[in-house]
């Protein structure tokens, strides 16, 4: 199944598929697209930047432009795809609250089980979704936009309730989200909590007890896991050296790109590199 809607005006495009035939497993090779990933059939296994991921039944992900994913044509699941010109998660953060959460929100995609009763919630926007491909009209767009928006603000709001303090005041769930993309836009060339925190008008300290109410990852580990996430990608998808790797991530010396990766994963870069080929032979 590949339900498509495009707009030749503005080059947006949203796509309702399963990944069960040839046009859309192209889809997984455009590097310009979002993904909701619903696993709404039996367990399905998908790689992830390399990585194999176990959706269970009734589980979503969501996936970013920047990751890497192959999924298997015989996947029971359903997924909405779409580019930036169709609905562009910074630029429209205000409307949804998605942005360093959903999309952007740490090293991994983040995955939210649902309930049976909202597992059927779902389904409706899914079948919604799936019934507006058949209006073709001028405002068909929009309304599959409003659609979108409402299906964002519904899983923002779910994995919300997963924080040890669910009613974490609205400014500082902003800042918690800030951080994040703060991190995604810039942790290149800073690796440091602090250098964070002077950006947000906030001390490292405040920043710590915050990331603890929401049950995040602590600041330092946020950005190692993306420095060392943008590495394992580079590893896997380049033909770049080590070297080369540890300059583009900000290490001025190769020695201490090699000595960082080995302390968060347990092995130099080449090491690794070369385990994760074997496992592919």
């Amino acid at each position: 199944m590949k339900l498509q809607y495009t707009s030749i005006k503005d080059e947006s495009a949203l796509t309702l598929t399963n990944f069960n035939c040839g046009p859309s497993q192209q889809l997984l090779k455009d590097k310009n697209l979002y993904k909701i990933l619903w696993s709404n059939g039996h367990e399905v296994d998908i790689i992830v930047d390399g990585y194999r991921l176990t959706l269970k039944h009734n589980q979503i992900v969501f996936c970013t432009p920047l990751n890497v994913l192959e999924i298997p044509r015989d996947s029971k699941m359903l997924a909405l795809v779409f580019n930036r010109e169709f609905y562009c998660i910074r630029d429209h953060d205000a409307e949804v609250s998605c942005n360093g959460f959903l999309f952007f929100g740490s090293s991994l995609p983040p995955v939210i089980t649902l309930s049976d009763k909202e597992a059927k919630s779902f389904e409706a926007m899914f079948l919604m979704i799936q019934e507006e491909f058949e209006t073709k009209d001028h405002i068909q767009g929009e309304m599959l936009r409003v659609l979108l928006k409402r299906m964002l603000i519904k899983a923002s709001r779910l994995a919300q309730k997963d924080f040890p303090e669910p009613e974490i005041p609205k400014p500082q769930l902003d800042m918690v989200r800030q951080y994040h993309v703060l991190v995604e836009q810039h942790f290149r060339e800073k690796h440091a909590v602090a250098q964070y925190a002077e950006l947000l008008f906030k001390s490292p300290k405040t920043l710590s007890n915050l990331f603890k109410k929401t049950g995040d990852k602590s600041p330092l580990k946020i950005i190692n896991e993306r420095i060392v996430l943008e590495a394992k990608r580079l590893l896997f998808y380049s033909d770049k050296t080590a070297e080369e790797i540890g300059y583009e991530l900000g290490f001025n010396e190769p020695t201490h790109f090699s000595k960082f990766f080995k302390n968060q994963v347990g092995h130099p870069p080449a090491t690794f590199k070369k385990n994760f080929q074997e496992t592919l032979m």
